[in-house]
């Protein structure tokens, strides 16, 4: 018993490359937001998101807007940084060869090549091609309103691309069974 004990743990408490993608893809977005805000608003033109009030249902922007940032950028910043390193740090432990070579094979990944080729089946294309239209929907759409904490938007392009990647993990788990 003891000995299956310690694989069990073992295994619950390995980093998994799911997991470490993304915290790298969510702390990514976080960056972004964070940028885009000290930058020029993220709520909509000279409107600043501040973010505890967002997230709490509080008064959500800052009409008095000016370049610079505020103490709710940092939060969002570091919570950003954070998520970024861990998923790093995670996906060193969790790969192989490390994260160098695993970046250079992500060309020759599923979730790539399926987007010109269907040779994984149909399934994966269509998996791929969601992921695709639900980040370039929203990268788009808020790069032209100019507002890029839109609920709305926010469902779609998060509707999208989950149901990809998760068609994806099914394929996986179909092939290795």
């Amino acid at each position: 018993m003891p000995e299956e004990s310690s694989e069990w743990m073992e295994a619950l408490l390995r980093p998994s490359k799911v997991v470490s993608i993304g915290a790298l893809a969510i702390g990514s977005w976080l960056l972004l937001l964070t940028t885009v805000n000290i930058a020029i608003g993220a709520y909509s033109e000279d409107k600043k998101v501040m973010w505890i009030d967002f997230l709490t249902n509080g008064s959500n922007t800052s009409v008095d807007w000016e370049f610079g940032i505020v103490v709710d950028d940092i939060i969002f910043a570091v919570i950003g940084f954070t998520l970024v390193a861990a998923g790093y740090l995670m996906l060193v432990r969790a790969t192989d060869d490390g994260v160098i070579p695993w970046i250079k094979g992500l060309g020759n990944s599923p979730l790539f090549t399926s987007l010109i080729s269907s040779d994984g089946g149909l399934t994966r294309t269509l998996a791929s091609w969601s992921v695709l239209i639900g980040l370039s929907f929203y990268i788009s759409w808020s790069s032209m309103n100019n507002t890029w904490v839109d609920p709305g938007v926010y469902s779609i392009m998060i509707g999208m691309v989950s149901v990809g990647f998760a068609l994806h993990v099914l394929q996986d788990s179909e092939s290795t069974h």
